[in-house]
């Protein structure tokens, strides 16, 4: 469980949200101020219960969630300095996920708002992370970027789930413009780091491999580790085939038994495979360059874009956050990432998105009418 930074309260006038956030595998609650300023971050996280499976396994997760939300929901409150009394607005994220998890963060949000006659607000969960840059916590000193001047803007989300483009208008309007034709990003890196028989969550521990042996890594392309490029002007990722060359050049290409014994009987050698920390290297090496070119694509269809918002778990990758900023400052653009601890699963970015939502209510109708959604909107 980790705590954000706080302080105490601001004066002046605010609107204090409460955010959930059972998505996943994350039991999350969160208070922010006024939108942007976040007040608390409280995320509890299940990677020893699924650490044995090497992913996440639904009911396991709806239980924790269901046994965690209460406490979780106290320590974000507590960690703020505030009573439940004061919360104006109640916000969950209510879609993607998987749908047991889901469950329980709508039916706490939506029991919690009728008890204290509140309204509540269902927010999607990948719309959510482009919002994570936004945030700011209590304690900053220095004022906020305004919001006004980072739209149109391109957005990225990146996660174990989605690797998707969006076309931003506003923070609470975002059309999906490409997306993965097979494996999500984060995905990937979590399957490659199984084959490698890096710890679980793989994710995080590739990049530490990788970037410790950053110097080792191949050539993308000219080696084997496809950089996706789908078709010249297609704005699509896909990670299946890098997938692959990884567990190749790991492990070997598979070949029969006749193959085989017509090798050996000429006297050819086994397949030549690459140790673990090159193959990593290699790996994030090509993952982040098919990133940099679609967004590069991207960038050149919608020339009126004025920012890159980027969110998602990967988005805490070391060499994406450094190939990102490279990518900002040649396009003269500004990145908004979010803060490491915005990056993952969390309820900060639930809170601002659905405070932010709130004031266009007349456009997203009856909010009690949501639940629980397993798929994924617009």
């Amino acid at each position: 469980m980790t705590v954000g930074p706080t302080s105490g309260h601001r004066s002046g006038p605010r609107r204090l949200v409460l955010g959930i956030e059972t998505s996943c595998d994350e039991t999350a609650a969160s208070v922010v101020e006024d939108s942007r300023r976040v007040r608390s971050n409280i995320i509890a996280s299940q990677h020893d219960l699924h650490a044995e499976y090497r992913g996440v396994v639904p009911e396991i997760a709806s239980r924790a969630h269901a046994e965690r939300i209460t406490p979780v929901v106290r320590g974000a409150l507590e960690a703020a300095g505030v009573s439940l009394t004061e919360i104006e607005l109640i916000a969950v994220g209510n879609r993607p996920g998987l749908i047991g998890s889901l469950l329980v963060g709508v039916a706490a949000a939506k029991g919690l708002a009728l008890s204290l006659g509140i309204p509540f607000i269902a927010v999607d969960h990948v719309h959510a992370h482009l919002y994570a840059g936004l945030l700011g916590r209590d304690c900053d000193p220095a004022p906020l970027r305004p919001v006004e001047e980072l739209f149109p803007a391109l957005g990225l989300v990146i996660s174990g789930g989605h690797t998707s483009l969006y076309l931003c208008q506003s923070p609470t309007r975002c059309t999906r413009i490409a997306g993965t034709i097979d494996d999500a990003i984060g995905e990937a890196y979590d399957k490659v780091a199984a084959i490698l028989g890096l710890p679980f969550p793989g994710g995080p521990s590739l990049d530490r491999l990788a970037a410790a042996h950053a110097a080792a890594a191949l050539e993308p392309d000219r080696d084997g580790f496809p950089i996706a490029r789908i078709a010249p002007d297609s704005l699509d990722f896909s990670f299946s085939g890098l997938k692959t060359a990884a567990l190749y050049a790991y492990r070997g290409v598979p070949e029969s038994r006749r193959v085989k014994d017509k090798r050996l009987a000429r006297g050819e050698p086994d397949p030549v495979t690459r140790p673990a920390a090159q193959v990593a290297a290699t790996f994030q090496r090509a993952a982040v360059a098919t990133i940099v070119l679609k967004l590069g694509r991207a960038l050149e269809r919608y020339p009126h874009c004025r920012a890159l918002l980027v969110g998602g778990g990967v988005s805490a990758n070391s060499l994406l956050r450094s190939e990102l900023e490279r990518l900002a400052a040649e396009r003269r653009l500004p990145v908004v990432l979010p803060a490491l601890e915005y990056c993952l699963d969390n309820a900060a970015m639930i809170a601002g998105l659905g405070s932010a939502l709130w004031l266009e209510r007349d456009r997203i109708g009856d909010p009690w009418s949501t639940g629980a959604v397993p798929t994924t909107g617009s």
